[in-house]
Order: C-alpha cells, then sequence, then structure tokens
C-alpha cells in the first residue's frame, strides 16, 4: 500500500487519487502529483484586482467612479466622478470595501471605478 502526500493546504491527511490528480475532501484543492509544491504556491498567491482601465489596484487606494450607480433599497445614487479615498480589496463578488462621502460604507465592483493617480 502506497502512502498518499497530504493537502498541501490544510495539511490533511485524508487525500486519495483520481485520474492522476491528488484531491482533499476536506478542502476540495486538488493537485498533480508532481508539482505539490507548486500548486500550494499558485493557490496561495494573492488575487489581482484591476480598475475599469486595467490599473492595479491596492489596499489604500484612491478612486473615482466611472458610471452612475443605483443603491439598491434606496432612491441614492453614487455620481459619476465621486471621488473614493482608502479603499480596502476584499474577496467576493464586490472586491472594493469603502466609504464613500455622504452615503457611508459600501462594497463597490472593480469594474466601476478608474484609478486617479497620487
Amino acid at each position: 500500500m502506497t502512502t498518499l502526500p497530504g493537502c498541501p493546504l490544510c495539511k490533511s491527511a485524508y487525500t486519495y487519487e483520481d485520474r492522476g490528480l491528488y484531491n482533499c475532501p476536506e478542502c476540495g484543492h486538488e493537485w498533480a502529483a508532481a508539482g505539490t509544491a507548486e500548486a500550494a504556491d499558485s493557490a496561495t498567491a494573492a488575487k489581482v484586482v484591476r480598475d475599469a482601465n486595467g490599473t492595479e489596484l491596492k489596499d489604500g487606494d484612491t478612486v473615482t467612479v466611472i458610471k452612475d450607480l443605483k443603491i439598491k433599497g434606496s432612491s441614492s445614487v453614487v455620481k459619476v466622478g465621486t471621488k473614493v479615498k482608502g479603499i480596502r480589496l476584499v474577496d467576493g463578488d464586490h472586491d472594493i470595501d469603502c466609504k464613500i462621502p455622504g452615503i457611508g460604507q459600501m462594497g463597490l465592483k472593480s469594474e466601476f471605478v478608474r484609478k486617479i493617480a497620487e
């Protein structure tokens, strides 16, 4: 009986092999037998968030809204050209958490903003 390697992400010992790939039933990670270390590195790499022009965004950047955005459940609108300072990048459908002046805490999609050169 051969010993299978543990999961490189969650370190689970309950891995199994299926069609040439190792699988972890606990975290759902799958990786190739030859590239165990490479698979772990690519899975833990940070997601790159880009604005409408393709410029990479980072935490703390200042952006401007490029389209009028209606706020669900409210009659308020975030107008074109609204400047948002100190953004915070998050995982999920809305990539950006920020505080918009006059409106408050909000989540934005990166496709509706443009980075302002500082």
